[in-house]
Formats: C-alpha cells, sequence, structure tokens
C-alpha cells in the first residue's frame, strides 16, 4: 500500500522520504486534495555507463574541456 503526504510534508522531510523509498515504499504526493504524482523505487539497474571520464583523468575531465573538442 502506498502511502499519502503532502508536498509540504516532502519539500520539509525529503530525506527521511528518500531513505523510505529506497527500502521499498512507495507515496502519492497531494497538493490541496489533489494527487500530484507518486513516488517510488527505482527496479534495476538504470544507469548505463557510456565513459568513465575518472579514467581518462584523475578528478574527471572538465565539461568545457570535453565540449571544445567536440
Amino acid at each position: 500500500m502506498e502511502n499519502i503526504i503532502s508536498v509540504k510534508k516532502l519539500r520539509e522531510n525529503l530525506s527521511v522520504y528518500a531513505d523510505q523509498i529506497k527500502k521499498g515504499q512507495s507515496f502519492i504526493v497531494f497538493k490541496k486534495s489533489e494527487p500530484l504524482f507518486k513516488l517510488s523505487p527505482v527496479e534495476g539497474d538504470v544507469w548505463e555507463e557510456a565513459i568513465d571520464f575518472t579514467k581518462i583523468k584523475k578528478g574527471g575531465v572538465d565539461v568545457k574541456d570535453l565540449l571544445s573538442r567536440l
């Protein structure tokens, strides 16, 4: 079952709700008695590494340097 929270409560306690979502809980966020959106955990691996710029240069590559070479 999803929990119902207000936008105000979410804003005031974002880190608390983020931790709960990470543990598998879902929330429906309301504003003025209307549902706005649903927050739920991400399923599976959503990030695909294209390039690890820290392997090119310790600390990564400056975006301005990268863009100037394109």
